[in-house]
């Protein structure tokens, strides 16, 4: 289909029936438990999307093993972390310790696993090269807070938004530096059909030899991440547990892909 990313692809129908199956059992409980949604939970959140992209960067190289990489593909990656993620939200609910901590320990410790994975990968490899990855890693979040922090001085209500609204537009500004610098100085291919038709133009503009392709992409991931932020700050407002969740889904759009990015470019040369 032509707006979906290349390799995207369903599981093998056992696969995609345990993944139906748990999903509805963990939405039907976290719905009937009803936990709570604040900025710490938001921000607990981080290391799980961490973890949904560094897995799939697993299934990318053929790192993972043979059992549980079909779970690992896309979309089946973020679906598995996510179902994963509300199982550990409801364990740690449920507990009188730190909810929040508790989550995101779980988080951070799959995404540090994966992270492992990967890493090893690339150094037994000999294709570990992780400069410009962490150049992109450091530009999209500075330059995320700036846009977060201009945006907050243009249009002071949007600081209801909270940490939600931060990540939301900082997870866009990593997807975007990433895949620029993925594009114009690692030779990599993008795959999603629209991002890349906006790549390729913005090749076609006299700034191509001076700015790069993909600078008009790195423009239109900042409005987008900016604009939808503002537009569902008054979400947050009304209704701060469906707004903050609202931002967090369009967070992990922008910080799943960005992520990958930089795993993947580290350790692939």
């Amino acid at each position: 289909m032509a707006l979906l990313p290349a390799g995207f692809a369903l599981p093998s129908l056992p696969y995609l029936l345990a993944i139906v199956l748990a999903g509805g059992a963990v939405a039907a409980a976290l719905r009937q438990r009803d936990p709570a949604v604040s900025d710490r939970l938001v921000l607990a959140l981080v290391p799980w999307m961490l973890a949904g992209a560094w897995l799939h960067v697993l299934h990318v190289i053929g790192a993972a093993p043979d059992f549980v990489d079909p779970l690992l593909g896309t979309p089946s990656a973020y679906l598995t972390t996510a179902i994963l993620a509300g199982a550990v939200w409801l364990a740690a609910d449920g507990l009188t310790l730190d909810t929040e901590r508790g989550f995101a320990a779980g988080g951070t410790g799959l995404a540090l696993l994966a992270f492992a994975v990967g890493l090893r990968w690339g150094i037994i490899d000999g294709t570990f090269t992780p400069a410009w990855p962490a150049i992109a890693a450091v530009l999209g979040v500075v330059l995320g807070l700036a846009v977060w922090s201009g945006l907050r001085r243009g249009y002071p209500n949007v600081a209801d938004a909270g940490a939600a609204g931060a990540l939301a537009v900082v997870a866009h500004s990593v997807d975007a530096v990433s895949t620029a610098i993925g594009i114009d100085v690692l030779g990599a291919a993008e795959r999603t059909p629209l991002s890349r038709a906006i790549i390729e133009f913005g090749a076609t503009l006299p700034t191509a030899d001076l700015l790069g392709s993909a600078w008009l992409f790195v423009l239109v991931k900042l409005a987008l991440g900016a604009g939808i932020t503002a537009l569902l700050a008054e979400s947050v407002r009304e209704a701060p547990r469906q707004g903050r969740l609202l931002l967090v889904f369009v967070a992990a759009v922008g910080l799943g892909p960005g992520a990958h990015n930089l795993l993947l470019f580290a350790i692939t040369g």
